[in-house]
C-alpha cells in the first residue's frame, strides 16, 4: 500500500487533517506536540469507477465514485534544528522512512510561530514554514551521509567501486535507490568524489525532493488574510480547511448532510435536526468550498498519489465479459499502479505466482488481447491469463 506522511511544524492542523482524512480518533489541541507518537491510519484516494461506463451493477463504489485505500502517517511536529535532535526531531524524521511522499501542512493563516505557539493571525509569513521543513529534512539526510562519507571515499579509491550505489545502500532504509542517487547527482551537477560540504548539502536536498516528493497544503485557509494566501499561491499550494472537512464528514456520518469526500458542495438532508450554531458552521464551510472548490483535503490526497507519485488506477478481473472475479463480484479490486506499468506488472501486483505464470492479458473494454509490453492506461479493466491461479 502507498503510504503518505503528514509533515509540518506543531499546531498547524496536521492531526485535524489526519482525522478528517481517516476519521480516526486522535488528540487535537491548540498547543505544540499534541502528537507525540505517530498516528497511523487509512485514507482513500478518489477516482471514477468504470461500472457506469460499462453499464454493470457495482457494489464497490458510491454513486460511481471509487475510493482506494492508502496509508497515512501523522507524525510529531517538526521544530527548527530538529535534525540536531531538538524537539521530537529524530523521532519525526525517522517516521519518514515509511513514506512514499510527504504532505506538508502549513498554517496558511500565519497564526503560529516557528515552534507552533499561537500568535496573532497574519503575524508569521507561511512561506518560512515551507522553507524550514525542506531545510530540516535535507540536513537530516546530510547528517546520515556525512557520518558515512569518510568510509565511502576510502572505498571509492577502488577502481570498480560505485559511489552512487554505495550512497543508495546507506539510504536503503529510506527506500532510496541507485536511480534516485544518479538523478540527484545529475540534477545538482556535481562530481561526488570531489564534492565539498555545500555541494553535498545541495545533493541531499535534491535527493530528498526526488525520493520523498512533497505536496504543500495551506491549511486554515479559511482564517488566512489575503496577503498570506497571495504569497502561498506562488508556491503551488493546495488551500484547505481540515476543520471544515472534519465537520462535514462527521455531519455525513450522522446523516445530517449528504457529502462524498472530494465533492465541491454538500446538501442538508431533509429532517436534519441541526442547531442554529451547527447550521452557521456548515454555512461557513460551504462558503469556503465555493471559493476554493472543496475543502482541499481530498484534493491533497489525490494530488499526492496521482500527480506526485504518478499513479494510475487499473481494475483486474477474471471474467472479461461480466467484469467479475472468481466469486462473481463486479470490479472487486482497484490497483494503484505506476504510470508506464504493463499487464505483466499488474499480474505480479495481483500475486507473484500469477506474475510468474503470466501468458497474456485481455482489455475487457475492447475484448482485445494486448501485448505484455503495452503500457496500461488509467481506468483500464484487465483480465490476466496465467498458467497459475
Amino acid at each position: 500500500m502507498i503510504t503518505l506522511a503528514i509533515a509540518g511544524k506543531p499546531n498547524c492542523g496536521k492531526s485535524t487533517f489526519f482525522r478528517a482524512a481517516t476519521l480516526a480518533q486522535v488528540e487535537i489541541a491548540n498547543y505544540p506536540f499534541t502528537t507525540i507518537d505517530a498516528n497511523h491510519g487509512v485514507a482513500y484516494v478518489r477516482t471514477a469507477c468504470p461500472c457506469r461506463e460499462m453499464q454493470v451493477p457495482c457494489e464497490n463504489c458510491r454513486d460511481g465514485v471509487r475510493f482506494i485505500p492508502v496509508g497515512l502517517i501523522d507524525v510529531a511536529g517538526l521544530v527548527p534544528e530538529a535534525h540536531l535532535g531538538r524537539g521530537l526531531g529524530n523521532q519525526f524524521l525517522d517516521n519518514l522512512r515509511q513514506a512514499d511522499a510527504v504532505i506538508q501542512v502549513v498554517d496558511a493563516s500565519g497564526a503560529t510561530d516557528a515552534e507552533g505557539n499561537p500568535i496573532d493571525i497574519g503575524s508569521r509569513d507561511p512561506i518560512k514554514d515551507i522553507e524550514f521543513l525542506q531545510y530540516e529534512m535535507s540536513m537530516w539526510m546530510y547528517g546520515i551521509l556525512s557520518r558515512n562519507w569518510a568510509k565511502l571515499l576510502r572505498q571509492a579509491q577502488a577502481r570498480d567501486f560505485s559511489l552512487e550505489a554505495a550512497i543508495a545502500e546507506v539510504f536503503a532504509g529510506l527506500g532510496i535507490t541507485y536511480e534516485h542517487v544518479r538523478d540527484a547527482t545529475g540534477a545538482v551537477g556535481i562530481e561526488l568524489r570531489t564534492a565539498g560540504e555545500e555541494d553535498l548539502i545541495r545533493f541531499c536536498r535534491e535527493l530528498m525532493a526526488i525520493s520523498k516528493p512533497m505536496l504543500i497544503v495551506g491549511n486554515k485557509a479559511d482564517q488566512a488574510p489575503e496577503e498570506c494566501l497571495e504569497r502561498l499561491v506562488k508556491h503551488d499550494v493546495i488551500f484547505a480547511s481540515a476543520a471544515g472537512e472534519l465537520a462535514l464528514r462527521m455531519a455525513a456520518e450522522g446523516k445530517f448532510v449528504s457529502y462524498l469526500p472530494g465533492d465541491r458542495s454538500f446538501t442538508e438532508n431533509p429532517g436534519a435536526n441541526l442547531s442554529a450554531a451547527q447550521r452557521a458552521g456548515l454555512a461557513k464551510v460551504a462558503e469556503f468550498m465555493q471559493k476554493f472548490d472543496g475543502t482541499g483535503v481530498q484534493k491533497a490526497l489525490d494530488a499526492a498519489v496521482f500527480n506526485l507519485l504518478d499513479r494510475i488506477v487499473v481494475f483486474p478481473v477474471e471474467d472479461e465479459h461480466k467484469l467479475t472475479d472468481g466469486k462473481g463480484r463486479v470490479l472487486p479490486d482497484a490497483f494503484l499502479m505506476k504510470r508506464g506499468s504493463t499487464s505483466r506488472d499488474l499480474a505480479y501486483q495481483v500475486h507473484t505466482d500469477i506474475g510468474e505464470g503470466f501468458l497474456y492479458a485481455i482489455d475487457a473494454k475492447t475484448g482485445m488481447r494486448i501485448k505484455d509490453t503495452q503500457e496500461l492506461k488509467n481506468g483500464d479493466i484487465i483480465k490476466i491469463v496465467s498458467v497459475r491461479k
